[in-house]
C-alpha cells in the first residue's frame, strides 16, 4: 500500500468537530447538562457525541459520577488542547470580524467615573462608537466580545490578556459631614461610635484598611452591606454611616461637599488595571480609547 500523502487534505480523516467542542465543553464545566444548556442540544446528544469519540479512540474521555463528570488522564489531557484550540480559532474569526468596541468595568466605575467623561471622548472622538459592558468579574474577551477591560488587581485576568496599569487605588472612610459632628467622629478609635458600612464586593476592606493604618486592632464590624459601592456610597451621603471606598469613585461628592473624608485618603493594596484583548490591542479606536483612560486616571 503506498503511503499516504500527508498533504493531501483528501487523505486525512476528518475531524469530528461537533463531537469535540461537545466533549470540551463537558469536560471543562464537569457536567452533561450543564454543557447540553451552554450548547443548547439535548443531554442525550452530549452523551452521544462523547461516546462517539470514546468509540474512534478506543478509550474512556470521561468518568460518569452519580451528578457529574470528570475527565480520565486521557481526556484531560484532550480537553485541555482542545480548550485552546477552539480559543485560537475564536480569536481567529475575531480578527477577520472585528465587533464593535466595546469596554467592560463595574457599575460603579461606569456611573461615577466614565459616564460623567465619556462625553468629553465623543466630542474628541466622535466616530468612534462604543458599547458598555457592566461587570465587574473575570472575562472572555472572544465569547464575551470585550475589547477592553477595567478591573481591580483583585481579579485574575485572562492568560493573554495585555494589562496597563492604571493607578494605585487609594481608599478612605467617608460620611455626610453632619454625620460627622452628630456622631463625634475626631480620630480613628472614634469610628467605633459609628456604624460601619461595607460592600459585598470588599469585604475586606475595613480590615485591609485598619492594617494600612497600623491600626489592626480596630477590629471594626460592619454593621450593614451592599451589593455595590455605588449603593453604600448613597448610603452615606444619607447619613447612614461610614462607607470605604476608593477615592476615584467619590471625587465629585468629596468635591460638593456631600461627603467628607475625615482621615483622608491612602494606598490600598490594590491597583486598577486596563486589560486589552491581544487580537484587538492595533485596532486605532481600541488604541485611542485605551490612551483617554490611562490619560483621565492618571
Amino acid at each position: 500500500m503506498p503511503p499516504r500523502d500527508v498533504r493531501n487534505p483528501v487523505s486525512r480523516p476528518r475531524l469530528p468537530l461537533n463531537s469535540l467542542r461537545t466533549f470540551e465543553v463537558a469536560a471543562r464545566l464537569g457536567s452533561m447538562s450543564a454543557a447540553a444548556k451552554e450548547l443548547c442540544v439535548t443531554h442525550g446528544a452530549v452523551s452521544r457525541h462523547v461516546h462517539a469519540l470514546e468509540d474512534q479512540f478506543g478509550v474512556p474521555l470521561l468518568r460518569r459520577l452519580p451528578r457529574s463528570v470528570a475527565p480520565t488522564p486521557e481526556g484531560a489531557a484532550l480537553a485541555g488542547q482542545l480548550f485552546e484550540a477552539f480559543r485560537l480559532m475564536r480569536e481567529a474569526v475575531a480578527r477577520l470580524e472585528p465587533g464593535p468596541l466595546t469596554l467592560s468595568c463595574s457599575a460603579t466605575i461606569m456611573m461615577k467615573w466614565l459616564i460623567p467623561r465619556l462625553s468629553d471622548f465623543k466630542r474628541d472622538n466622535p466616530e468612534i462608537e462604543i458599547r458598555l459592558n457592566m461587570n465587574h468579574g473575570a472575562v472572555d474577551f472572544v465569547q464575551d466580545k470585550i475589547s477592553l477591560a477595567i478591573r481591580n488587581s483583585m481579579i485574575r485576568p485572562p492568560a493573554d490578556a495585555v494589562i496597563e496599569p492604571l493607578i494605585r487605588e487609594q481608599f478612605g472612610p467617608v460620611c455626610h459631614p453632619d454625620y460627622v459632628a452628630r456622631v463625634g467622629i475626631k480620630s480613628v478609635a472614634s469610628l467605633a461610635k459609628a456604624r460601619i458600612l461595607e460592600t459585598a464586593t470588599r469585604p475586606q476592606a475595613w480590615t485591609e484598611w485598619g492594617a494600612a493604618m497600623n491600626r489592626g486592632e480596630l477590629g471594626l464590624k460592619p454593621h450593614e452591606r451592599y451589593e455595590h459601592f455605588y449603593l453604600v456610597i448613597e448610603a452615606a451621603s444619607a447619613q447612614l454611616g461610614v462607607a470605604l471606598v476608593p477615592r476615584y469613585v467619590v471625587e465629585k461628592e468629596i468635591e460638593s461637599g456631600q461627603l467628607v473624608a475625615p482621615f483622608g485618603f491612602i494606598d490600598s493594596p490594590h491597583t486598577l488595571n486596563l486589560w486589552i484583548a491581544p487580537h484587538e490591542r492595533l485596532r486605532d479606536d481600541v488604541r485611542h480609547l485605551a490612551a483617554w483612560i490611562k490619560e483621565r486616571m492618571e
